[in-house]
């Protein structure tokens, strides 16, 4: 891709949003029916390819057995309010009903209470006690502490996340996490991100994580490109990892997934999201949207009770619907935010593909300048 000249000692890719993207039909349209929208990484089968956002206005044990009941898959966040606090209920509550100043001060002082290791094994037993997959999420940083924790509760998917993750830290401190090492000892499944390009993306799927995150906190809630000015629109980051799978795969045989993460609001992006390379998507905002959510109208990021550099805001959302209203319908609304599976059974079926995978062959137009 050409560089564009920002002035006579820089350049730069242009680069695209999923809104500034459309999906371009094909010739052959299909029956909903012959339609499969399941996705499946390494042993683990979903009915649909949608994962949960790792943050606590969005997963909970409750609402983590709720989406396993629905389809797909909720990651608790494993140093969250879930594990922190023995009962939070009561915590929740209060950060749905106060001021969003109050609020954000309370998110804070919750997230600074220090992490009960026992609490990690005991959520992913209560939510595997429901019969359906689990995963959590860790930062780079207590992946060696919490990881043996979340295993010895035969947790399926283990997801190690930060806004930038790469596989090669380095730092004068001591010795950081070596992903590869790590992953490579795991009989568990790990899932790693975010990252934003090619290179980053190669390298992370060279560690062998069975996926990677695409994304850089950017989503809704996230204000990572206003702190650090660090930002990647997603329709060109998901493209960029897109190759660096099909790299990968030349190289290993193995396929590794490209899971899009942020800025998804609706089925709409969704769909885009999976055109441009991406299995699955991690969705937060609409899922946090729904009125059986852990925080009911309310919304914010992992970063936001960062002590010393938040990189997220906590915000009000309108509930639009249950959780399972807003995955599978009926639609209460026209735009796109509710029946999102439905959305994008329908728009794979209008151009004519039977799976994920047939669909990221789709093509697409770029609509804004």
């Amino acid at each position: 891709m050409a560089e564009v000249e920002i002035g006579l000692g820089k350049s730069g890719r242009r680069a695209y949003r999923l809104d500034e993207i459309a999906i371009i039909p094909s010739r052959r349209t299909r029956d909903l029916e012959d339609v499969d929208i399941s996705w499946q990484i390494d042993a683990y089968r979903f009915d649909v390819p949608v994962l949960a956002a790792s943050t606590d206005s969005v997963t909970s044990p409750a609402t983590a057995v709720r989406m396993g009941e629905l389809g797909g898959v909720g990651v608790l966040d494993l140093e969250g309010i879930w594990t922190r606090c023995t009962d939070p209920a009561a915590d929740l509550a209060e950060l749905a009903a106060a001021r969003l100043d109050a609020a954000l001060a309370r998110l804070r002082e919750l997230y600074s209470r220090p992490v009960q290791p026992e609490l990690v094994a005991e959520r992913i037993a209560e939510v595997a006690a429901a019969g359906v997959r689990t995963a959590g999420r860790v930062r780079p940083q207590r992946a060696e502490e919490l990881a043996p924790h979340a295993i010895a509760a035969d947790i399926n998917l283990l997801v190690i996340s930060g806004t930038i993750v790469s596989a090669e830290h380095v730092s004068s401190a001591g010795d950081p996490l070596n992903l590869k090492t790590f992953i490579r000892r795991m009989q568990t499944p790990v899932i790693v991100g975010g990252c934003v390009s090619y290179q980053a993306a190669l390298h992370l799927m060279r560690t062998g994580a069975a996926g990677v995150l695409v994304g850089a906190g950017s989503g809704h809630v996230g204000t990572t490109r206003h702190v650090l000015g660090l930002d990647a629109p997603q329709a060109t980051a998901i493209a960029d990892a897109r190759a660096a799978r099909m790299r990968h795969l030349d190289e290993t045989g193995v396929y590794c997934h490209v899971i899009a993460d942020g800025t998804m609001s609706t089925a709409g992006d969704i769909a885009k999201a999976i055109v441009c390379g991406a299995d699955a998507a991690m969705v937060g905002l609409p899922l946090a949207s729904a009125s059986d959510s852990p925080c009911p109208g309310r919304h914010w990021d992992l970063s936001a009770g960062h002590p010393t550099l938040p990189r997220g805001r906590i915000m009000d959302v309108e509930p639009r619907g249950t959780l399972a209203e807003i995955l599978h319908g009926p639609a209460l609304g026209p735009d796109g935010t509710t029946n999102m599976m439905g959305g994008l059974r329908t728009s794979m079926a209008k151009c004519g593909y039977t799976d994920v995978k047939d669909f990221q062959r789709a093509a697409v137009a770029i609509v804004s300048p």
